[in-house]
């Protein structure tokens, strides 16, 4: 599949590294805040040059018990770095990631290229309505409940099934609205348990059936922290052999705060011949 917008092209013959670019003060990765439009540029700018084929840009945090920023706050966040890094990095690919339509909307006009949705529409249906009328790439991500209550004991009778039986419904209503251009995300550690993530993971292939690119998002999480007890900060280690994992299984974007070590582990998979 090769993802297009704005005039920029991404093929996802090989999977790609997603940079993460935190403009939000309250996230559960407190070292990867970047506060001023500088120290943005410099990250961006860094994660570019070690290989990251596209930035994410969150404005508000979706950590587990987050509480919910308004519309207009994390516009007033997002639209002067949008606008800067888009004059800095004319050619970069950028996702925005929001689940309100009317801040997709506006980072859409001001140049961004896809939108990652963690609430895979379930927000609000202008979502759809939007990226059906533009086609935009558009990450639909899995999410149990929501930010602030999603980790309140998350029952499922199969994991992966519902995953991919939510995947299915959203997909088909996006596609009758226009859109083509949809990468599934199956949502580690978003209304999820630690046993839970790692079935995921483990299952990760069964995705595959469904004929959209899969986006995984792993980097410094829980599922992590609690397993080898480490916190945050200590997990890039874990964070680099469970997207190793993901890669083996067939992730097509690997969503990073580690652009360099997400792209070595890109090209040692493909070396031994790990890459679909």
């Amino acid at each position: 599949m090769v993802l297009a917008f704005n005039g920029k092209r991404l093929d996802l013959a090989s999977p790609l590294v997603m940079g993460i670019l935190n403009i939000t003060p309250d996230s559960f990765f407190s070292q990867g805040y970047c506060g001023s439009i500088d120290k943005q540029l410099r990250q961006v700018e860094k994660m570019l040059d070690e290989g990251a084929s596209i930035i994410d840009i969150g404005a508000v945090s979706t950590r587990p018990g987050a509480s919910a920023v308004p519309e207009a706050e994390e516009l007033d966040r997002l639209v002067p770095s949008l606008k800067a890094i888009r004059h800095r990095f004319p050619h970069c690919f950028i996702s925005v990631d929001t689940f309100y339509p009317l801040v997709a909307q506006e980072a859409l006009t001001l140049g961004a290229d896809m939108i990652n949705d963690i609430y895979g529409g379930r927000y609000d249906t202008k979502m759809f309505e939007l990226i059906g009328k533009v086609n935009a790439p558009y990450i639909l991500m899995h999410m149990k409940g929501e930010p602030n209550t999603m980790q309140l004991h998350p029952e499922y009778q199969d994991v992966v099934a519902e995953i991919a039986y939510f995947f299915v419904q959203q997909t088909a209503k996006l596609r009758e609205l226009g859109a083509r251009q949809i990468i599934i995300d199956p949502g580690f550690g978003f209304g999820k348990t630690v046993e839970h993530n790692f079935e995921i993971l483990a299952r990760l292939q069964e995705f595959e059936s469904l004929e959209s690119p899969i986006a995984v998002g792993i980097s410094r999480k829980s599922m992590i922290q609690k397993t080898i007890g480490v916190k945050a900060d200590e997990a890039l280690n874990g964070s680099s052999v469970l997207n190793t994992i993901a890669l083996i299984k067939g992730a097509n974007i690997l969503r990073v705060h580690d652009v360099k070590e997400a792209m070595e582990a890109v090209k040692l998979v493909d070396a031994v011949g790990g890459l679909k």
